[in-house]
């Protein structure tokens, strides 16, 4: 018996979901991701950025995500996060202010911006709450008044699942089920029952876990995912002995404070420098490079002619 691949996993992710043969897969996740929010449900979708087989070997950023527009020109943009690289707030309001944005072009008019929707699938908890899926909108702070519904955020973090009774005719409880990797044969039974995209995501899933180039790639991203998460875990380890040394130098308590802030963020730092090198070191371009790490372009571009010397 083969071991099913992590549908986690980002490529693996973007194969069930981001490929012209499975978008009647993607609408069913995105129409019950935003049943609360859509009126009427999707019944086209385009995805810009289309999984490309000959180009996985190649693609090894950290998140592959999925671009899409709707039939009424709305942008959809779906991430998995394997592991929380902090910040995500931030990092969701940039990509989604550049999603945007880049609808526009010299001459067009406000008036033509779209509806922008960012869902973030998590696979660590972040949300201060108990909730496994939560929706933000802009909302004026005393009366919940909505001042636009351009702007849409998901969140949803599969550890909370574990730890609520979840109810196994909820639609999205199955998706998220399936995508945080149930093993339990009755489990899997009972989510796909009278769920034709389910289990056409299923069936994929199955395919590719048999499929030898497929494991290969999969095996490869798992690494690069691996040593990455290291490099993040080294940073924090790094930090935390910094804080101790400047906490013991300047008083414990204030100390700690301060020196585990400035150890821990340098200590970040030299872990995405070290993620740039070894990105640009297998021919990524600068603009990806930057993307991938959250360093400067500036930064970025040193770290290349470095690297040429």
């Amino acid at each position: 018996m083969f071991d099913r691949l992590d549908p986690k996993v980002d490529f693996v992710f973007k194969r069930i979901f981001g490929v012209e043969e499975n978008k009647d897969v993607l609408l069913d996740f995105l129409n019950v991701t935003l049943r609360e929010s859509e009126p009427r449900p999707l019944t086209d979708i385009h995805i810009l950025n289309p999984y490309i087989d000959k180009n996985a070997l190649h693609d090894k950023q950290s998140i592959l995500d999925i671009h899409a527009r709707t039939a009424d020109g709305k942008q959809v943009n779906i991430e998995i996060q394997l592991f929380n690289r902090y910040d995500i707030e931030k990092r969701t309001l940039y990509y989604w202010s550049k999603m945007y944005a880049s609808q526009l072009e010299e001459g067009q008019k406000y008036k033509e911006l779209k509806k922008t929707i960012t869902i973030n699938i998590l696979n660590f908890k972040f949300i201060p709450n108990d909730r496994y899926y939560n929706l933000f909108h802009l909302r004026e702070d005393h009366m919940g008044l909505v001042l636009t519904d351009h702007i849409e955020i998901h969140f949803m973090e599969l550890p909370k699942l574990e730890e609520q009774k979840v109810r196994f005719s909820d639609k999205l409880v199955k998706w998220l089920l399936f995508l945080k990797g149930v093993d339990k044969p009755e489990v899997w039974e009972e989510i796909s029952m009278n769920e034709p995209a389910l289990q056409k995501a299923m069936d994929t899933l199955e395919f590719l876990s048999q499929n030898e180039e497929a494991r290969r790639l999969y095996e490869m991203r798992q690494k690069a995912l691996h040593d990455e998460a290291s490099m993040i875990d080294g940073a924090r380890e790094e930090g935390m002995q910094k804080g101790m040394q400047v906490g013991m130098q300047i008083g414990m308590e204030e100390g700690m404070q301060k020196g585990m802030q400035v150890g821990i963020e340098e200590g970040m730092h030299k872990s995405k420098i070290e993620i740039a090198k070894n990105l640009l070191g297998i021919g990524m371009d600068v603009a990806k490079v930057i993307e991938a790490t959250g360093l400067t372009k500036d930064e970025v571009q040193s770290i290349k002619e470095e690297l040429m010397q």
